[in-house]
């Protein structure tokens, strides 16, 4: 795994990394040399977060790092170092302030990542050991995170729907799980309408990808990930800044396929359904236009307010197809509403949930993980902005207040009474870098949603 491995010889054998903070400094500068502490003054050291110091011993060789950190955000306390520190193996010393071991060694793993699929890599970077029980546990968690990064960060050309199936069959083969899909004119012959009607107009067809895995005698979990491999709007087409990033659009599935991995590595005892509608939204002759009716799988009729409302139309007929197997939880994962932004900012996905129970435990989970995620109301007074005076409902309306609790709205009209849902409308994107948070493709709320069923299931 990049940029960790297991602490299996003597700590001697990796330079040390001593964390502390304004408040433990000066017992820090008790343990080192009068030149030690000359080259701390002389560096301006404050014990800052994100502060380092690099101290060498008497013969001018490394022999301690020491780095201020905040101990209320252990994920990003060591985050920076793998790209900053030189190329060695590292150890967190034993006289470092109390920290979050686990989240500590995570921000490591996550700040290493670098995408290098058409460059490459700027450096190695620096190495931390930790003991094996810790990297058994974060081995999968790392793997699952660079997995969203580099789908989402990898270009339509070579990220499209058929390249998104791929990625579905590839971790299907690793745990042995079985693989189907619609093509093109199949998802009509079969009854999903609206995945057919987003992305007929691209030459590149659109698509259902459906995995299972685990005994037919579990319980039943679905996973449902929007998987728009590039969103121009269609007919209403996005203006040129908000079609610059589009790539990302299928963010969900990228976050729905790492989960599908996660829960077939740790075993978890259930049966998992997985699945992707892939499309282009595209521009042609053949376009989705507003103002048509699509009757859904559901066998409800729905009203084409806006074309650029894309997500929830290709996700209600997974929906109501995962419904139909009557599990005891749905998931899904979309970039769905640039409302869900304005509302939360882009670091805190929206989780809309059915089930107050579900809920509070995935919110927690995401506090101890350090992914956290904000809830949303289901707040159905607003389902009068989606009315139609000649379908069902539309899948957008005039009005611009609440776009993520209507979109979540709308979704909800495909899951049964009853049936439990939960909902994250996630960014999936960095805008700028950060420790351990790089620019480009995220996972937000995977950690959190996988400690949930981890915990739901265990």
């Amino acid at each position: 795994m990049t940029a960790l491995t297991e602490l299996r010889s003597n700590r001697k054998t990796s330079t040390p990394i001593e964390a502390t903070d304004v408040a433990h400094l000066a017992a820090t500068r008790k343990r080192l040399s009068a030149a030690q502490r000359t080259w701390l003054d002389e560096n301006g050291f404050d014990a800052r977060p994100g502060s380092v110091c690099l101290l060498a011993d008497a013969n001018g060789k490394l022999a301690r790092v020491i780095v201020g950190v905040d101990t209320q955000d252990p994920l990003s306390a060591l985050a920076a170092l793998p790209m900053t520190l030189p190329a060695g193996d590292y150890a967190i010393a034993a006289e470092s302030i109390a920290l979050d071991a686990q989240l500590a060694a995570l921000g490591w793993a996550l700040g290493a990542y670098q995408f290098t699929r058409y460059r490459q890599a700027k450096r190695e970077p620096a190495t931390l050991a930790i003991d094996a029980k810790t990297f058994a546990t974060l081995a999968p968690l790392v793997e699952a995170t660079h997995l969203v990064r580099d789908l989402v960060n990898t270009p339509t050309e070579d990220m499209g729907p058929k390249q998104l199936a791929d990625a579905v069959k590839q971790v299907g083969k690793a745990h042995k799980a079985k693989v189907r899909e619609w093509v093109g004119d199949e998802l009509l012959e079969d009854n999903f309408p609206t995945i057919h009607a987003v992305g007929r107009a691209s030459h590149r067809a659109p698509r259902l990808v459906e995995l299972t895995w685990g005994k037919a005698s579990d319980p039943k979990l679905v996973v449902v990930g929007k998987g728009v491999c590039f969103d121009t709007g269609g007919l209403d087409l996005k203006p040129s800044d908000g079609m610059r990033w589009m790539k990302k659009d299928m963010g969900g599935a990228a976050h729905a396929i790492a989960l599908a991995g996660l829960i077939m590595q740790a075993k978890l005892p259930v049966r998992l359904t997985l699945l992707i509608p892939a499309v282009e939204n595209a521009v042609a002759g053949n376009a989705m236009r507003p103002g048509e009716v699509i009757v859904t799988r559901a066998g409800l009729s729905v009203e084409i307010d806006n074309t650029d409302a894309e997500g929830r139309l290709v996700l209600c007929d997974a929906l109501a197809y995962g419904a139909e197997q009557k599990p005891e939880l749905i998931i899904d994962f979309a970039t769905l509403t640039g409302a869900a932004r304005v509302a939360l900012g882009p670091d805190l996905p929206a989780l809309f949930a059915n089930d107050d129970a579900i809920a509070d435990a995935a919110l927690a989970c995401g506090r101890a993980a350090a992914d956290p995620m904000w809830r949303l109301p289901l707040w159905r007074p607003y389902r009068k902005m989606l009315e139609s005076y000649l379908a069902d409902f539309a899948n957008a309306g005039a009005s611009r207040h609440a776009g993520a609790i209507t979109a979540a709205l709308y979704m909800e009209r495909f899951i049964p009474e009853g049936m439990p849902w939960v909902h994250l409308d996630t960014y999936a994107w960095n805008d700028a870098d950060r420790p351990g948070r790089p620019r480009g493709g995220e996972a937000m709320g995977l950690r959190a949603l996988f400690a949930y069923l981890q915990k739901r299931y265990a």
